[in-house]
């Protein structure tokens, strides 16, 4: 048994597909295959149950794959910590981003962070899942750290490093009805149509459980991809929308702004957590940024 064959296994158990797990690994599908044999081979456990439709673990491959992801992120630590030894940190550093995040001036940060780490490559991402998406890419080890909107409850088995907290405000075409008032409550709101980013997105999720819980049910006429882009799509009139008051940087608590009105929603209880989740036995260049996010922050 040798470490790639355990990268082989845990690409091919994460994916549920030989030729999606040999891209990711930038390996050939044969190589992943006669892999996952050798493994097989060595264990004398068949590890897949395949077909021509599909692949899925069996419960010899469900029960290795914990241990799998533990003992490849164990050599992880033992490379990194060699490395650190005579060369600092060094390795690869895949960070889950928002795109339009003003909390934090991230290419700032991570030009401080390479400054004082060049030996270590970062790669950026979004996610077309939002939160959602970055949470299981970080727990099954696509990503080493990503930005998240969920709520902790939502991050079982993560580490999570809280940034920020923000209340939720309405946003209004200026002619609407409401647009004069001084607050808000989800109860007023009942029966509008919405704007809200897609369903696995951390801002839509909390407050369509807060809908919910206070017994509200709503239509989302229209969505966006991106939550910064939201004012654009309620000034044009195709719906009001909720969304954290980070997500309008320039309006404050109230006022018009970019050819909308926000006013505060003001039922309790209605906050959105912006953190940083990572795994719980982070990587020397994990531990590193989430320092530095931190400093920043604080500094702020």
């Amino acid at each position: 048994m040798d470490t790639r064959q355990l990268e082989y296994f845990v690409a091919v158990a994460e994916e549920l597909n030989f030729t999606r797990a040999a891209g990711r690994l930038y390996a050939v599908q044969s190589t992943v295959s006669a892999g996952i044999r050798a493994l097989e081979k060595d264990l004398g456990a068949t590890l897949f149950a395949r077909s021509t439709k599909q692949v899925a673990l069996t419960p010899a491959g469900e029960v290795l794959l914990p241990e799998a992801r533990a003992a490849l992120e164990a050599v992880d630590r033992v490379r990194s910590a060699a490395a650190m030894s005579s060369a600092g940190i060094r390795g690869r550093l895949r960070v889950g981003i928002f795109s339009n995040l003003d909390v934090i001036d991230l290419p700032a940060v991570l030009g401080e962070f390479h400054a004082v780490h060049p030996l270590v490559d970062l790669q950026l991402g979004a996610s077309a899942a939002g939160s959602t998406g970055f949470a299981d890419d970080v727990r099954r080890g696509r990503l080493d750290v990503a930005f998240m909107g969920l709520p902790d409850r939502d991050l079982a088995g993560l580490e999570v490093l809280p940034l920020v907290t923000t209340p939720f405000v309405v946003v209004l075409p200026p002619g609407h009805p409401f647009a004069s008032r001084p607050t808000l409550t989800m109860r007023v709101l009942a029966g509008e149509r919405f704007v809200d980013t897609p369903a696995g997105f951390g801002n839509r999720i909390v407050i369509e459980r807060a809908f919910a819980e206070a017994g509200i049910t709503r239509t989302v006429s229209t969505q966006v991809s991106d939550l910064g882009e939201v004012p654009r799509f309620v000034a044009a009139d195709l719906g009001i929308a909720v969304v954290p008051s980070l997500a309008l940087p320039r309006a404050g608590a109230a006022g018009v702004d970019g050819g909308v009105v926000v006013v505060p929603l003001v039922d309790p209880d209605v906050d959105w957590q912006l953190s940083v989740v990572s795994r719980p036995t982070p990587s020397p260049a994990v531990s590193a940024l989430l320092a530095l996010f931190s400093r920043h922050l604080g500094a702020a």
